[in-house]
């Protein structure tokens, strides 16, 4: 169908405008496409890790990767995505749904929040290792246990430890999310769920090439008009997600 193709240069669009959301989409992205939360979970890891390299080498030529705080970052994540995706196997479908639902919702109302006046002239530049590990393993196994590779948290998260400019904390999110999700897969692995590639390479083509449209868009469109649709476009696919869920809830017994 159509809206397949359209839905994965969508997902790569965001990760290349925002060095995030691209994970939350291809979770429900791949549910339409009727896998059960757990394939779909475990196929849009691997979808997201693809995508990101890209994104990530587009980035890292204009400079605005810091890589060693990216692999400080997102390499103390990949305990909590390991541990995630893990966990993920012993969780109910429709629970899984639910709190990915749940997340875009979030993160929607982070993204039409108006933005902090001089958020990036924050003085707290040398985080403290205790807290970079707990903001690291938080985003790692919100990663590995519902598929959201938590780019909406890592991005502003890289903005006020690190002072980071926008452009830099973008790139810089893209590879803590290949780690994290590279992670997340694996722990999900464990648990031998089965992998349809060919619609994994499928989608992960139609966003390759949506990163670098939204690569070209982020240079040349005002980003906060496109967090503001992107935003109201992911309550849309929330709610859809809780609509599918809604006759399971009900055909649960006692409710």
């Amino acid at each position: 169908m159509l809206l397949t193709p359209l839905l994965a240069l969508l997902i790569g669009l965001t990760l290349g405008v925002f060095g995030a959301g691209g994970s939350l989409l291809t979770v429900a992205l791949l549910v339409y496409e009727d896998l059960s939360a757990q394939e779909a979970i475990s196929a849009s890891l691997l979808v997201v890790a693809l995508t990101a390299a890209v994104a990530l080498v587009q980035h890292a030529r204009h400079g605005n990767v810091r890589w060693r705080v990216g692999l400080l970052f997102g390499g103390a994540g990949m305990l909590g995505a390991y541990a995630g995706g893990f966990a993920a196997g012993y969780l109910p479908s429709g629970l899984l749904l639910l709190l990915l639902a749940g997340v875009m919702v979030g993160t929607a109302l982070m993204l039409l929040r108006p933005p902090s006046a001089g958020v990036e002239k924050t003085e707290a530049c040398a985080p403290s290792r205790a807290k970079v590990a707990r903001d690291a393993l938080l985003v790692g196994a919100l990663t590995g246990l519902i598929g959201a590779g938590g780019g909406f948290i890592v991005v502003p998260a890289l903005v006020l430890l690190y002072c980071m400019p926008m452009r830099e904390a973008v790139g810089t999110s893209l590879l803590v999310i290949l780690l994290n999700t590279l992670a997340g897969y694996a722990g999900h692995s464990t648990h031998g769920i089965e992998i349809n590639y060919t619609l994994v390479l499928s989608v992960t083509g139609f966003a390759i090439a949506g990163t670098f449209l939204g690569h070209a868009l982020s240079r040349r469109l005002p980003v906060q008009r496109l967090k503001k649709a992107f935003a109201w476009f992911m309550m849309v696919i929330a709610a859809w997600l809780v609509y599918q869920e809604i006759p399971i809830a009900w055909s649960l017994p006692g409710i």
